[in-house]
């Protein structure tokens, strides 16, 4: 792993963060979840299936006719170029700041943890932002919409409190220390 110098006692080195891009990453990884299962798979919501109700003004396109679904298709298309740079930025950060016994970190509770907060920050923001305040769409438009919505928040913050407390029962990653460890701790 990288080291940087810092902290306490100057000349000592300690590892670098794995916090940033564990974040980073699962801001990414949780975007294309929402947006494969429930843009696509599950076709619930596409970016602005729910324009007609927004607070923003934003021109509705009905997702149920063909124009509408091709520029919903286009939006959603924006915001997974979104999410791939977000990975792509992640795993560029994290490459950087690792420099030995890359392999190792994958298995890190740290990583996984941080992964998992930014995850939750992904749902955080975007169901705060997108469903709540500009309204262009819901969770599930139909009936309950707001307990959809209201459930994304709750894993939102589910995630981020969970990804926290498993980061926090990871140890230090150390890359000459044994593979069987567990390790990856500096945040």
């Amino acid at each position: 792993m990288a080291t940087t110098t810092g902290g306490a006692r100057p000349g000592i080195a300690r590892p670098a963060s794995i916090r940033l891009p564990g974040i980073v990453l699962g801001v990414g990884l949780g975007g294309f979840v929402d947006g494969i299962l429930l843009h696509q798979i599950l076709q619930w919501h596409h970016m602005l299936s729910s324009t007609d109700q927004d607070r923003v003004g934003v021109k509705f396109y009905n997702p149920d006719t063909v124009p509408g679904l091709e520029m919903n298709t286009l939006w959603d298309g924006l915001f997974h170029t979104v999410c791939w740079l977000s990975v792509l930025l992640g795993l560029a950060i994290l490459y950087a700041r690792v420099t030995h016994h890359r392999r190792r970190v994958w298995t890190s509770r740290v990583l996984w943890g941080w992964m998992f907060v930014g995850w939750g920050l992904f749902n955080l923001v975007e169901g705060l932002l997108d469903h709540q305040i500009l309204a262009i769409h819901h969770v599930y438009a139909g009936d309950g919409r707001l307990w959809w919505d209201l459930g994304f928040l709750a894993l939102g913050a589910l995630f981020v409190a969970g990804g926290y407390l498993l980061q926090r029962g990871g140890r230090p990653f150390d890359p000459d220390a044994p593979a069987g460890r567990d390790q990856a701790r500096p945040a």
